[in-house]
């Protein structure tokens, strides 16, 4: 064999066992690269869309978006009312519709289909229908209580000092009906104290009751503590013992039919954390016991 024939063959040697060399190092990069471009495209998957562990990208920690309507006693007006605002800005491109009336035409709308996301009334029993209707998401959160007070004219023009004096004959009562937590609330403390009240009229919301003592219409009313707070000195508020017989304990929870679950959900959560507890407390309301909302 020549020296040129036998360099060549070196040369062709040589390159077979480079080629062998480098192949499986050339193939483990190419599988570590492809990994990465997997994983890479996995975690940026958009919002709503799915890993291929099947895990939404949006995560739990999305942010509350759309519109939710609140269903909520009248006696939360004005709370209620500082929570929405302070929801919308907190969640921009949210917005909370309020409806406020007696809980017990509440609990009716939402028996019969009307659309609410959240319901807030102002005692157990309400609930407790929403509840056994089948109609509450999850359970139902006590988030505040209050207690009765007897408004009357500014300085008193009636000299009422007790409940018992609410008996009194010529003396124009309102009272809210029976079937409104208010109402409830106001024949067990009459029944602890002993008295038999005849009011002029009975009404279906606290709201209501306040406003005709407000008016003139009426001598006294019997009211939340936190409805004669908000008045301001358009009437006059007087305590009584027997109220504590009679404390409401205001439950909350998001409806079952609701079309914004999470946006619910966080509304929930604002009105039982420490802003709700702080804005509740201000205006009156006691704090709420241990229980989950619901009435046994």
């Amino acid at each position: 064999m020549t020296r040129t024939s036998t360099r060549t063959a070196v040369s062709a040697s040589l390159a077979r066992l480079l080629s062998l060399a480098v192949l499986p190092a050339a193939v483990l990069l190419l599988t570590v690269l492809t990994g990465c471009a997997a994983g890479g495209a996995a975690q940026g998957a958009g919002p709503g869309e799915e890993n291929s562990a099947g895990n939404s990208a949006a995560g739990s920690g999305a942010k509350p978006e759309g519109t939710i309507t609140v269903f909520a006693a009248a006696s939360l007006k004005g709370t209620f009312t500082e929570l929405a605002r302070t929801f919308e800005a907190e969640n921009p491109g949210t917005t909370v519709a309020l409806s406020f009336a007696g809980s017990s035409d509440l609990a009716s709308q939402i028996s019969q289909g009307a659309p609410a996301d959240v319901f807030a009334p102002a005692d157990l029993a309400n609930m407790k229908k929403v509840q056994d209707a089948g109609l509450v998401d999850g359970a139902a959160r006590n988030f505040a209580t209050n207690t009765l007070a007897i408004a009357v004219a500014p300085g008193n023009p009636a000299g009422i000092t007790a409940l018992k004096d609410l008996a009194r004959p010529g003396l124009k009562l309102v009272t809210c009906a029976r079937q409104v937590p208010c109402g409830t609330a106001a024949a067990t403390a009459a029944e602890a104290a002993g008295v038999a009240l005849n009011p002029v009229s009975e009404e279906n919301a606290v709201t209501d009751v306040l406003g005709k003592v407000a008016s003139g219409e009426a001598d006294a009313g019997l009211v939340y503590g936190t409805d004669i707070k908000s008045a301001g000195s358009k009437v006059a508020g007087i305590q009584f013992p027997e109220s504590g017989s009679a404390v409401n304990t205001y439950p909350i929870a998001g409806v079952a039919g609701g079309r914004n679950k999470a946006a619910a959900r966080a509304f929930l959560d604002l009105v039982t954390g420490p802003e709700g507890r702080r804005v509740l407390a201000a205006a009156g309301f006691g704090p709420a016991g241990a229980g989950d909302g619901s009435v046994k």
